[in-house]
């Protein structure tokens, strides 16, 4: 097998080893069947099998209540940016707030406000989305549809702590990037949803955990793959899902469960990794240049820039060299963005350190 670099994508991004393996030494027959997993009916109980188990390593490891279904879709979360405000707030007199901690919020109110009454909670783009709101800094409606946060922007490096208070109002939450990174109150949301392909599998899976309740709230007049309710009543097989990315998405939970044993156990493991950067930046007396203030730094993507760009082109041209890559930030914030999510060795992260007190060297 080739040699194996360090990859630090935002997304898609690195996924376990433990995981790539597996797939690849069943990938043209699962044991006992004779076929790869993606020649499988989703109707078969082989397939149903593997959808089955997904859903209970997820609810296991999330500890979700049965107040809440599990759902498996496609579509990433662009596509529930349109699902959430088509479900809960079309057709409603009521208003959606939207708290806009970076990229990703923006985008999904860019969709809400095409279903209904929005309102702009909190807005962090004077300081370019490097800090996160207090609860008294937020503006919410009392009887608002749902609240939307996004729990880690992954372009700014910014990750919320713990939940905002928004009383009996449905909190709504994109987990894409930080999703099964740490334990999760799941009785707390109204809908959580995560694109899988930052830590949870590869591209093409949607996770949605929806409190029941909510998924009775659609107008009839929705296209039908539009409406949750469908979705549930039909196992996730309303239309035929994506069964090869549903099997790697089991596989990480597997994976995360016979390595880790808990979500407390990997967030433990995230904080260090975290810690190793943002203390190499902390102590470089200003050479690395933090994005985010350090109260609400993101344990999945250190965000950080040198003196100026040329500088910046020269260490990122350098870590690829040596096997460390993928490390660019994104134009809106520039400089270094380190995704180092549950699949990043430790050991990834110790180069990375070691090469940053080099390179200042």
């Amino acid at each position: 097998m080739p040699e194996r670099v360090f990859n630090f994508s935002a997304g898609p991004a690195v996924m376990p080893l433990a995981v790539l393996e597996e797939a690849q030494r069943d990938l043209v027959a699962l044991p006992g069947v004779g076929s790869s997993v993606m020649e499988l009916s989703h109707r078969g109980k082989t397939y149903m099998d593997i959808h089955a188990d997904a859903k209970a390593r997820l609810v296991s490891l999330l500890n979700i209540p049965d107040t809440h279904e599990v759902l498996l879709l496609q579509g990433g979360s662009r596509l529930q940016f349109s699902m959430i405000p088509m479900n809960l707030l079309k057709g409603t007199d009521k208003t959606a707030d939207y708290v806009l901690t970076g990229s990703w919020g923006k985008k999904a109110l860019e969709e809400a406000v095409k279903e209904g009454q929005t309102n702009v909670a909190w807005d962090g783009k004077p300081s370019n989305y490097n800090n996160l709101p207090g609860q008294s800094d937020l503006k919410l409606t009392s009887d608002a549809a749902y609240v939307h946060i996004t729990s880690n922007e992954t372009i700014q490096g910014v990750q919320f702590q713990s939940e905002p208070d928004v009383g009996n109002v449905p909190l709504v939450a994109d987990l894409s990037s930080d999703f099964l990174s740490r334990p999760v109150d799941v009785s707390k949301y109204g809908i959580i949803y995560a694109c899988a392909q930052k830590n949870a599998g590869p591209a093409g899976v949607t996770v949605v955990i929806i409190r029941k309740d909510l998924m009775e709230q659609a107008s009839g007049d929705l296209p039908g793959y539009m409406v949750y309710r469908n979705h549930a009543e039909n196992d996730s097989m309303w239309n035929t899902p994506p069964t090869f990315g549903i099997y790697l998405l089991g596989l990480v939970c597997k994976w995360l469960q016979e390595s880790f044993g808990s979500l407390e156990k990997i967030q433990a493991q995230n904080e260090a990794k975290a810690q190793l950067l943002y203390d190499t930046i902390d102590q470089s007396g200003g050479y690395y240049i933090g994005h985010a203030v350090p109260e609400v730094r993101s344990k999945m993507n250190v965000t950080f820039k040198l003196g100026d760009d040329d500088s910046d082109k020269k260490f990122l041209a350098a870590a690829n060299e040596i096997g460390l890559t993928q490390l660019g930030g994104h134009r809106s914030v520039g400089g270094v963005r380190a995704s180092i999510y549950n699949a990043m060795p430790v050991e990834g992260v110790e180069k990375l350190r070691d090469f940053m007190l080099e390179f200042k060297k």
